[in-house]
């Protein structure tokens, strides 16, 4: 395990300077989150280690409970026994017995070899999985292998044997994933999973979900895709035979505004302005998922002039004045 970490180290500081002797910067510092601008396709390193954490189940078995509540536990399941019939002389060695058999199921479980190749397998086929169903027109994660076939044949027949990295090969990865998991406090069978998304820009993702083995990577997956997929702002757009830009709100991607007028002044504050009815539904059309904004039915939105787009309103038409809503908040975000 730790000879894959050392070459995960070692892949990471390869795409690190390479995306610096491309832009022609030192390499970004590590941030939590960063403020770099990700690219628009990001390719991830297709291997996914996961190394098991602090099994938090013993640990809360163990320190939950204070030794006076532990003791009175106890005392109680003795004198249960002894209630039943049951010799005091073989209290301690049935009490014994039943602890050291739960300690081997535990120990058994544990020690089963295969859940870190569960974890990125399950999480590769959840991520599939809400790709088939959303079917955007461009996939902006994947997993790239950019080593040659004949390669991945031979780490595949000798998988102990240390791969060969190309520098140049590497410049087509964005970035790397690797995990922790641990038994979760809950002590039901479920897993405590978080993934952490390292790109070669500079920021860092991470990912955390609870719930059973064969389950838990599904939540990570959506909450990857979501990331990821969403559309960026500023972006940019096509729309017949112009291009639309993408500015957001001020402070966030989606603004609220207790008036289209404050919405409108917002949007000209950054040299831009509110989306016209057409921007509104042709962006609605592409959807969160294809570089456009999702205009949900519940939401009002504002538009220049003391205008509201409602789509819940859509006869005769879903331009309203903003005299219909009385004391409402209008959603908007800026284009130019």
């Amino acid at each position: 395990m730790i000879r894959i970490f050392g070459v995960l180290a070692w892949l990471l500081a390869q795409l690190l300077s390479s995306a610096a002797a491309q832009n022609g910067n030192p390499p970004p510092g590590v941030s939590i989150s960063g403020t770099a601008t990700p690219p628009a396709i990001v390719n991830i390193w297709p291997h996914i280690p996961f190394v098991r954490g602090k099994d938090l189940c013993q640990y809360h078995d163990a320190y939950g409970r204070t030794k006076t509540e532990q003791m009175v536990d106890l005392t109680q399941s003795v004198r249960g026994l002894l209630r039943d019939g049951l010799d005091s002389r073989e209290v301690v060695a049935l009490l014994t017995a039943m602890d050291d058999q739960l300690n081997d199921q535990r120990r058994v479980a544990g020690s089963s070899p295969g859940m870190d190749v569960m974890l990125a397998g399950t999480f590769k086929a959840s991520l599939d999985k809400v790709y088939r169903d959303r079917r955007p027109l461009t996939r902006r994660f994947n997993f790239f292998n950019p080593a040659p076939l004949k390669e991945l044949v031979k780490l595949l027949r000798e998988p102990q044997k240390q791969v060969a990295w190309d520098p140049l090969v590497m410049r087509a990865l964005s970035g790397v994933a690797y995990g922790t998991y641990s038994y979760a406090p809950t002590c039901r069978g479920d897993l405590l999973v978080t993934l952490h998304i390292d790109l070669s820009c500079g920021n860092t993702y991470h990912f955390q979900a609870q719930g059973f083995p064969e389950q838990v990577m599904q939540s990570i997956g959506q909450q990857v895709f979501e990331t990821f997929q969403q559309t960026q702002f500023p972006s940019k757009v096509k729309m017949g035979n112009k291009v639309l830009e993408l500015v957001g709100a001020a402070g966030s991607a989606i603004g609220r505004s207790p008036s289209p007028r404050s919405a409108e002044m917002a949007c000209q504050a950054v040299q831009a302005r509110l989306p016209t009815e057409a921007e509104y539904e042709y962006l609605s059309n592409l959807g969160d998922w294809n570089g456009g904004v999702n205009c949900s039915r519940s939401k009002l939105w504002a538009m220049a002039g003391n205008m509201v787009m409602a789509p819940d309103l859509p006869n005769p038409s879903p331009v309203r004045s903003v005299s219909e809503f009385p004391g409402q908040h209008f959603h908007y975000y800026c284009v130019r």
